[in-house]
């Protein structure tokens, strides 16, 4: 409250000072008694004002605390385990088994075979053979033939042929006689850049599935776009104005004529002629003649012949042999091994700890502002106003 009066008295200077040429009229020293003006004037006092401010100091204060410290001592103990020690023992068994002995004797095998041994001979066939020899004779053949003979004709034939005609016609053509006029065209606005906005709730369509789904309402990224603008461009406006225009054109037109044509006929007509011929006969002659051949005959020999082969034979023996067997056994024995061991103990121990604590106090802050204050003088004016 302290710090809203000076604001508070320099508002109410400036609704004052807005009055100071306010004056009162006066009366006219030759009339009645001499005229004054009142006028008010602005004028500052000092004042002297005492605030306080917060400050903060930190404080620490002694509080004891008891903590738990970890103490390590060693021990020492005991590990009892057992362990298996093998004690070995050896002992004789019998054993029988049987031996296969190989006994070799001597036996004459029968390799006796057959020899076939070829035996060439020469000897002389006779063959008959029969050839056919061509004889040649010569004979004469009565041939017709039909000969076409042409026979020439003068025919009157008529004939048609095609004459182009000029023809001369009026086309209507259409001629654009327009002309370029303002026209008023809107460029839309261009994007923004995405702002954040408050859309509220619709249903999409889900392009995945296809169904209708509730989107809830909040705030998106949504992109803006800048206002049209209105663009004058020359346009062409076309006026289409109808001409007639002369066009000449060859028609085509079909004259007849006779004109005389040449035409060859031919005529069938028979002649007969003598033509030699010959004919060739095939006659059969029988030739004899000796061949040489030569035949092979085969004779078969029997040579004797006597292989000696030696035969094994096994003949079975048992047998006995000492065999040595070791037999492990496994005996248990306990041992004791000595061991150290560290441990921990919680000991309590009591300390003075230095705690922090903030303590905010208020301090004496003196300062000095102005205080408008408006005071009305009179003062004497030099003429009257009647």
């Amino acid at each position: 409250m302290r710090s809203f009066f000076p604001f508070a008295a320099g508002f109410c200077a400036l609704v004052v000072g807005s009055f100071t040429s306010l004056s009162v009229p006066a009366q006219c020293d030759t009339c009645c008694s001499p005229c004054y003006r009142l006028t008010c004037k602005t004028v500052y006092e000092e004042r002297q004002v005492t605030c306080y401010r917060h400050e903060c100091e930190t404080v620490y204060d002694q509080v004891d605390v008891t903590r738990q410290v970890p103490v390590w001592e060693t021990e020492a103990r005991e590990r009892r385990f057992t362990v298996l020690k093998p004690v070995h023992e050896t002992s004789v068994r019998e054993e029988r088994y049987c031996v296969q002995r190989p006994v070799y004797e001597t036996v004459m095998r029968d390799a006796s075979y057959d020899q076939v041994r070829n035996i060439t001979e020469t000897q002389e066939r006779e063959e008959r053979y029969v050839t056919m020899r061509p004889v040649w004779e010569t004979a004469t053949r009565e041939e017709r033939y039909v000969v076409q003979r042409p026979v020439v004709e003068t025919v009157q034939q008529q004939q048609v042929r095609t004459v182009m005609q000029p023809v001369t016609t009026c086309r209507t053509q259409l001629v654009d006689q327009g002309c370029y006029a303002d026209q008023v065209s809107v460029i839309p606005g261009t994007p923004t850049f995405p702002s954040l906005r408050w859309l509220p709730a619709t249903q999409t369509i889900d392009p995945a599935t296809g169904l209708v789904q509730y989107q809830r309402g909040g705030l998106a990224w949504v992109s803006g776009q800048t206002p049209a603008t209105q663009v004058v461009q020359k346009v062409w406006r076309p006026n289409v104005v109808a001409q007639q225009i002369p066009m000449t054109q060859y028609v085509p037109q079909q004259i007849a004529e006779n004109v005389p044509v040449q035409v060859c006929k031919y005529v069938a007509e028979e002649q007969v002629r003598q033509v030699p011929v010959q004919v060739c006969k095939m006659v059969q002659e029988e030739h004899c003649q000796k061949v040489p051949y030569t035949t092979c005959r085969q004779v078969v020999e029997h040579v004797a012949r006597q292989v000696p082969e030696q035969v094994c034979h096994y003949v079975s023996e048992e047998r006995v042999r000492q065999v040595p067997v070791t037999v492990c056994k496994m005996v248990a024995e306990e041992h004791v091994e000595p061991y150290q061991v560290r441990v921990c103990h919680m000991a309590c121990q009591k300390e003075t700890v230095q705690v922090p604590r903030v303590v905010t106090h208020e301090v004496p802050v003196t300062y000095n502002y102005r205080v408008p204050k408006t005071v009305v003088v009179r003062e004497p004016m030099t003429s009257c106003d009647g």
